[in-house]
């Protein structure tokens, strides 16, 4: 096959005996002895291939050109790997109107220098892909992560290194317009939470009231990233990660697909897995109430305040016990008076509370009630 990437070596005279000859390529290729394809950025990849450059006693010239293929010419580095001391890099140019660069390189002897050649190469990318099998209990999860390596650069990379991170490294062959599918990890039991979210700025606060209309409240498998769970080494690239469970007689079912986020160490993704009618909540404000109102001369409201009172009452349908995330918006300056339950402030408007429910006792669901009495302060009209 045809090398796309050619670096040509022309003989200059020895330092200080005259002009250097005009560059000359020359048809022999030195072949790569080795590369790496670094694929530890989201965005670009890095290819580090080694060579054997002959070099003579004095002046070199070394041509790097490409065609059809996407190299930063910004990004391309050389360095001399057996005489670190003895080969110097004195200059670069680069010819116009070619794809190319020239270095010119000063040698202390006669030697076949093996040297690496780094660069930023477009076109060549990877893509993470997750399948989750979940037990029948939802409790526990196995996890297997696939990496998709895609070449449409135009080059073909014989016996490469594919590294992701300080522990994934592959050795394939990846021939140009080629998609490899490698297996990157499998870990499990890896506990899970089944979590159900309720937002009071997207759900309906009265379901009852919407009759005829199919209300559910998401549902999501929550997963963290710490070696308490059996992850925690390194981030789990995002991608797209389809859900099955176990049916409990040797057979699975499909329940959908998200996509996960890039996860770092320590944090928690949430998965979503469709919507459940099994936990109803409904929410009412009972209580809005203008207090502290300021006027102007002209006995017009400039400002006030209001006194507000707002329950939610939550119930759970379910055989099982479940763990509600049910997040409240309150806009503006405000402070709260009391609260029947704990919650943590994700930001100066959004409360986040975690509501564990018992299951139900026979017909009968378990309920939960939340009461909030706060005041919003400096409103203007």
């Amino acid at each position: 096959m045809k090398q796309i990437l050619q670096v040509l070596l022309a003989a200059a005279v020895a330092a200080g005996a005259g002009p250097l000859f005009a560059r000359t390529k020359l048809a022999a290729l030195p072949q790569r002895e080795a590369v790496d394809i670094r694929m530890d950025h989201p965005l670009y990849t890095l290819i580090e291939e080694e060579r054997v450059l002959t070099l003579s006693k004095g002046l070199n010239q070394v041509d790097f050109s490409w065609q059809a293929v996407s190299i930063d010419p910004d990004s391309i580095r050389l360095q001399p790997l057996d005489h670190p001391d003895g080969v110097r890099l004195l200059n670069v140019s680069y010819p116009p109107g070619e794809a190319a660069l020239v270095w010119e390189i000063a040698s202390d002897g006669n030697w076949a220098e093996r040297v690496r050649i780094s660069y930023l190469l477009g076109q060549i990318d990877r893509l993470a892909a997750y399948k989750a099998l979940t037990d029948k209990a939802e409790t526990k999860l196995d996890l297997t992560a696939y990496l998709i390596v895609r070449n449409f650069s135009g080059e073909q990379f014989d016996n490469a290194r594919i590294l992701i991170g300080a522990e994934a490294a592959f050795e394939r062959t990846i021939a140009g317009g080629e998609t490899r599918q490698l297996l990157l990890m499998q870990a499990g039991p890896l506990p899970i939470t089944k979590v159900w979210v309720w937002d009071s700025a997207i759900q309906p606060w009265d379901p009852e009231k919407l009759e005829g209309q199919n209300i559910g409240i998401p549902v999501f498998y929550r997963l963290v990233n710490e070696q308490a769970a059996g992850l925690g080494r390194a981030p789990l690239w995002g991608g797209k990660m389809r859900l099955f469970q176990d049916d409990g007689s040797g057979s699975t079912i499909f329940l959908g697909e998200d996509i996960l986020p890039l996860l770092p160490v320590g944090r928690k993704a949430e998965l979503t897995i469709g919507d459940s009618r099994d936990i109803v909540v409904t929410q009412r404000k009972m209580k809005e109430e203008q207090i502290n109102i300021r006027r102007n001369r002209k006995e017009q409201i400039v400002l006030y305040d209001t006194d507000e009172i707002l329950t939610a009452k939550i119930e759970n349908f379910k055989d099982t016990p479940a763990v509600l995330t049910l997040i409240e918006h309150i806009g503006g300056q405000w402070e709260m008076n009391s609260c029947s339950l704990p919650y943590t402030r994700k930001d100066a408007e959004t409360l986040e509370f975690e509501i564990p429910l018992p299951p139900r006792k026979g017909d009968k669901p378990a309920a939960v009630e939340l009461e909030m009495h706060y005041q919003r302060r400096n409103i203007r009209p």
